[in-house]
């Protein structure tokens, strides 16, 4: 051998050693117990939990081709979710579109259909004549006090079924 002393650890090459191995687990272990508190708190991985009340639609008049049926969706979950569509076996072919009331110049409306609405998490949503709403083409026969079956559909929550009576405009509060 060419006067090469063999590596002895020394105190201080252990030291050295011992903190640059220390640092990155007490990280990560800072890093797990902050998530683990985060998760048991239920801030973590709480799915969107979607429910549908409130359904009504408004009774046909005259010869009206469509009506609009109104619902409140609550998202009482951890994230957000989207209403994609709403559908009905009670209108044949023509299936029922989300719209939005838009106010134009000159104290006029109109509706714009939307193709989908955004539910947020903890959220809900209200559908009114002045806001939101489902056009639905007219069955003939709806009177005030029956029952029409709605599907909506959502992006994560997938598909709710629900009621809506029919009722009078005008009498879609209550």
């Amino acid at each position: 051998m060419s006067g090469q002393r063999p590596w002895r650890p020394t105190r201080r090459r252990l030291a050295d050693t011992l903190l640059a191995a220390v640092a990155p687990v007490a990280a990560c272990g800072l890093a797990l117990g902050g998530l683990s508190v985060w998760t048991a708190y239920g801030n973590a991985g709480a799915p969107a939990s979607i429910t549908v009340t409130d359904g009504k639609v408004f009774a046909p008049t005259g010869a009206t081709p469509d009506t609009a049926a109104f619902f409140r969706i609550t998202n009482s979950g951890g994230a957000p979710d989207r209403l994609l569509k709403v559908t009905t076996a009670e209108t044949g072919d023509r299936g029922p579109t989300l719209s939005r009331h838009v106010m134009t110049g000159s104290n006029t409306a109109s509706d714009r259909t939307v193709s989908s609405v955004g539910i947020p998490a903890g959220r809900s949503l209200a559908m009114s004549p002045a806001s939101l709403d489902v056009i639905v083409p007219v069955r003939k026969g709806w009177q005030p006090g029956d029952l029409v079956a709605f599907t909506l559909h959502f992006e994560r929550s997938g598909a709710v079924k629900t009621l809506a009576v029919v009722v009078r405009p005008g009498q879609d509060r209550g």
